[in-house]
């Protein structure tokens, strides 16, 4: 809602508790306009309404589920990351071996 200066004056204390109540209030003077906004206004937390989601066919009390998420983290971490790292071969008489190794895993 916008005002102008006058009807903020009159409608005061009205224009006021709108504002602490939430509502956007807009006074405007002079060709500019200022928001009337409460210090601490409602979390958008508050504002949320719950719902309640049913998945049907699922147990709830059965961990399976748990596992399952858990393997497709593992499959989407090796995706993106790479298998964990294994450890190097024994090094050679000349240290060739430790040398390939090193440049593989860098």
């Amino acid at each position: 809602m916008e005002v102008p200066i006058t009807q903020f004056r009159r409608r005061l204390f009205d224009l006021v508790n709108q504002a602490i109540d939430g509502k956007e209030v807009w006074v405007s003077h002079n060709g500019r306009r200022l928001r009337l906004v409460p210090e601490h206004g409602p979390s958008k937390l508050s504002r949320i309404t719950p719902m309640q989601i049913i998945v049907p066919g699922a147990d709830l009390e059965d961990d399976a589920w748990k596992h399952e998420m858990m393997r497709e983290w593992e499959r989407k971490w090796e995706r993106k990351l790479g298998p964990l790292a294994r450890p190097a071969r024994a090094a050679s008489a000349s240290g060739r071996t430790v040398a390939r190794n090193a440049r593989r895993t860098a």
